[in-house]
């Protein structure tokens, strides 16, 4: 049986959910296709803008280069990437979209969080410290890690657990302070109150201190019980010497973040913040619980759990529908527009071979070079032609063919499948995925609404 909406979303990302989101606000019908956990599970929660310029050629940036009068070298931190939007190559997608389209993008992210995160009283990147002990410029920052901003000077004492593997605390707080960060850094690794397994997932951990679960801690000489938080602070204590806060891996609570953290901050007398981590993420999953709260709220449909793997045309020749793949079945989807939202290359929106590069989905023209070697640079850490690769687009976010015309009429993209920018690099994939998608999104409605 055929389904159809107004506007069909490929891809459940961050991009995709803004996409959705915006489209249903302008009173469209929507469906969103995604067929595995969205990228924002295995992200930090942190939403940038433009940390970093990018490392192209002075030929390739636009005129009115903010350079001369950035607070900030070329190679190192933007202090203000509203600033440097308009040096940007035309390439980049943030020229499409405009200083206003990102703006407005941060303005909708904003209403989506309330007063979960911080950072929109300002243009200024914050630096937030990352479980690596690097320190990272975005724009937008969850609000449990507000106490443990870099520009801050108070001393800090980072904790880390036996079993939470991936965040050293004493190896942060050594390259936070090699960094040259204007406060005193020390780590300390403490094992987790409570009889938990060596492998307990960081959820269990976090569901512990969401419930403030009863758990033994060991005193001298003596095995007491006692709530999660307060059993924590009581561990953490006899590390302290006099920090005026305290940073942990992110894993405070999926649910009471800020509760847990009051009564941290209550028991320790010192602020209390979450360090940003890698897979699995838990301000990553709470982001995405926000988005998917807001799309639904919007009336937003989400089909899950299989890939879209191919497309039907009209007589025109604009897509009619997305065939998705369905216990050995394909389904069409039938739609007036439709938003691609389905990654870059980490994402598989956008594949490879040692034949070329390709859009698997509609098979969207990506440029790139025929040999394979000029893909990449001599340097590990080079300027990597691949990074940038994906689909190139016209004004309204219409993947363009080889010859520089829209592929299909009815056919927007948003995200990491856009070419011309390598997030990784510049610190901008958040930003370019709001800003794109909630672009998109709009056209895409605007489009329903004249077919009417």
């Amino acid at each position: 049986m055929a389904i159809e909406d107004d506007v069909t979303v490929i891809g459940g990302g961050i991009a995709g959910m803004t996409a959705a989101l915006a489209a249903a606000r302008e009173g469209a019908a929507v469906r969103v296709l995604s067929h595995k956990d969205s990228t924002l599970r295995s992200a930090s929660g942190l939403v940038d803008v433009l940390g970093y310029p990018p490392r192209s050629s002075d030929d390739e940036r636009g005129e009115g280069s903010a350079s001369e009068e950035s607070e900030t070298t070329p190679d190192g931190p933007l202090a203000d990437p509203f600033d440097a939007i308009p040096a940007l190559p035309e390439s980049h997608p943030y020229r499409t979209v405009g200083v206003e389209g990102v703006r407005e993008a941060l303005t909708l992210f904003d209403e989506v969080v309330g007063d979960r995160y911080r950072g929109g009283h300002t243009d200024r990147n914050a630096l937030v410290p990352t479980h690596g002990g690097a320190v990272k410029p975005t724009a937008r920052y969850p609000a449990s890690a507000a106490e443990g901003l870099a520009s801050d000077d108070r001393n800090a004492l980072l904790v880390g657990f036996e079993t939470v593997t991936d965040f050293d605390a004493p190896l942060a707080a050594a390259h936070l302070e090699s960094a040259g960060v204007p406060f005193v850094a020390r780590g300390a690794t403490v094992s987790f109150p409570g009889d938990f397994r060596v492998d307990a997932k960081i959820t269990r951990l976090a569901d512990a201190l969401d419930a403030d679960e009863r758990v033994s801690i060991e005193g001298d000489g003596y095995t007491t019980e006692l709530p999660a938080r307060k059993a924590l602070a009581e561990t953490v204590k006899p590390h302290l010497r006099g920090e005026a806060r305290v940073g942990f891996p992110a894993i405070l609570g999926q649910h009471e973040t800020e509760a847990v953290r009051a009564d941290l901050e209550s028991e320790l007398g010192a602020a209390v913040f979450e360090v940003p981590m890698g897979p699995p993420s838990l301000p990553g999953m709470r982001l995405e619980g926000a988005f998917l709260a807001a799309c639904r709220d919007a009336g937003v449909r989400f089909t899950t759990g299989n890939p879209v793997v191919g497309y039907e045309e009209d007589d025109s020749g604009a897509v009619a529908a997305v065939r998705v793949e369905r216990n050995g079945a394909t389904i069409p989807f039938h739609a007036d527009q439709f938003v691609l939202a389905t990654g870059g290359l980490v994402g598989k929106g956008i594949d490879s071979d040692r034949e070329g590069v390709e859009e698997p989905i509609f098979d969207c023209h990506v440029p790139h070079s025929g040999d394979r070697y000029d893909w990449f640079a001599d340097d590990a850490f080079g300027d990597h032609p691949f990074a940038r690769f994906g689909v190139e687009t016209d004004d309204e976010l219409r993947p363009l063919d080889a010859g520089g015309e829209p592929e299909f009429e009815n056919v927007r993209a948003a995200g990491a499948v856009l070419g011309g920018y390598d997030f990784a690099a510049e610190k901008s994939g958040s930003g370019v995925s709001l800003a794109t998608g909630r672009t998109a999104g709009r056209s895409a409605a605007s489009e329903v609404t004249t077919y009417e």
